[in-house]
């Protein structure tokens, strides 16, 4: 699903994109702020990711997103979730970005 995302297949509230990212609002907010930011070029999930700069490209990227949004002054959560039992529904590497109010912890 996200490949078409990326595609413009599928439509999506896009909030910033670069050749090597997209970010998108999620389209179930768990917060005032939810973002998922993904490589533009298909890596399943994080068990699957080869290249350690793209990584710390996604993470740079979902910073800037974070800033951009105005919820980087008072805190934001980064959340990647790996597989079945770690939460992961869509076999894509997204990372979510949450804000714009005080997360819990522990988170579930």
């Amino acid at each position: 699903m996200f490949c078409r995302i990326v595609a413009g297949e599928i439509p999506a509230t896009i909030v910033k994109r670069t050749d090597g990212a997209l970010a998108f609002k999620d389209l179930s907010p768990q917060a005032p702020t939810h973002l998922l930011v993904i490589p533009t070029t298909h890596v399943g999930s994080l068990n699957d990711a080869k290249d350690g700069k793209m990584l710390g490209d996604l993470l740079s990227f979902a910073r800037e997103v974070a800033r951009e949004a105005g919820i980087a002054t008072k805190g934001y959560r980064v959340v990647l979730n790996t597989n079945p039992d770690g939460g992961q529904t869509v076999f894509h590497l997204h990372l979510h970005v949450l804000g714009g109010r005080a997360m819990q912890w522990p988170p579930g």
